[in-house]
């Protein structure tokens, strides 16, 4: 049987042949201890973009769009084609933006297009489409998401969708379904917030229902401690009186108020904008004629 063996000779003789590059970053001891020189990967780009940097490009990218479906979805198909996994983080930090700037639209194409990809059906996903679908007036929409989230997560619903649901029939005057989920959620023990009970207290008082309003107020009482997040701390202070809650939520009220006139303003506008040079100067000409 034929043994090949190296004497320590040509051992020493090996190791003395390697020479230590100065720089210590790019050599790493192997298990013979031996040093091994490290390039860096030709694949691996050396300019890393972050998330922040993207979800700007994302939202420049959307807003130069129209409001045609296959067009926004095309261009966010082509924005996220290189990507090896779907960007859901900057994806959820343009929406961010895209929500303190109020562009409701943008939020619902976005999301919509997002949860048609399979990806971020959270509760947060939903709640962001909610929200934005009744911002921008559209009930109907609001009404067939609410029931489907509503149906699917029975007895983990968090309380922001009751509370959401409540104030858009509240600023309506839909005080039918107001009372429905708020009996929803007494029946699945779900505790209303000081803003529902002020909103159903308000109601209750306009429609001359004082006997229900002192059984909602002897049963969620108006509390005497809350507490706050004040530089990052949890800090107990005294709660304010249930008049100033009621003042918060009128508040609240014609604020929404303001926003669904401006937003028909605008349509009326855009068919202004819209509507054809010969239709205008015919009712011109028929106004001259008649006087």
């Amino acid at each position: 049987m034929l043994i090949l063996s190296y004497s320590p000779a040509v051992i020493t003789r090996r190791l003395e042949s390697i020479h230590l590059s100065g720089n210590s970053r790019g050599v790493v001891l192997c298990a013979a201890k031996g040093p091994r020189p490290r390039y860096p990967r030709v694949w691996r780009s050396e300019k890393k973009i972050g998330t922040i940097s993207k979800s700007v490009k994302f939202v420049e990218c959307i807003k130069e769009l129209s409001n045609v479906k296959e067009e926004v979805y095309g261009a966010l198909d082509s924005f996220i084609a290189w990507e090896l996994e779907f960007p859901l983080i900057t994806v959820k930090k343009a929406l961010k933006t895209l929500e303190n700037e109020k562009e409701w639209k943008r939020i619902i194409q976005v999301t919509k297009w997002m949860l048609s990809k399979g990806q971020g059906r959270t509760m947060g996903s939903y709640f962001t489409l909610l929200n934005a679908l009744a911002q921008d007036g559209r009930l109907e929409e609001t009404e067939e998401l609410w029931t489907k989230v509503f149906s699917e997560n029975l007895e983990s619903l968090p309380r922001v969708f009751f509370d959401k649901m409540i104030s858009v029939y509240y600023s309506r005057g839909m005080h039918e379904k107001m009372f429905e989920i708020f009996a929803d959620m007494e029946e699945l023990g779900v505790r209303p917030s000081i803003s529902i009970v002020s909103m159903v207290g308000d109601v209750f008082q306009k429609m001359a229902m004082l006997d229900k309003y002192d059984m909602l107020m002897k049963k969620y009482p108006p509390p005497t401690w809350e507490y706050r997040y004040i530089k990052g701390k949890r800090v107990k202070i005294r709660s304010k009186r249930l008049n100033e809650f009621d003042v918060e939520a009128n508040k609240r009220v014609n604020e929404s108020d303001e926003a669904g006139t401006k937003i028909s303003n605008e349509f009326d506008d855009e068919a202004m904008i819209t509507t054809p040079r010969y239709s205008v100067v015919a009712m011109a000409q028929c106004v001259v004629g008649c006087h």
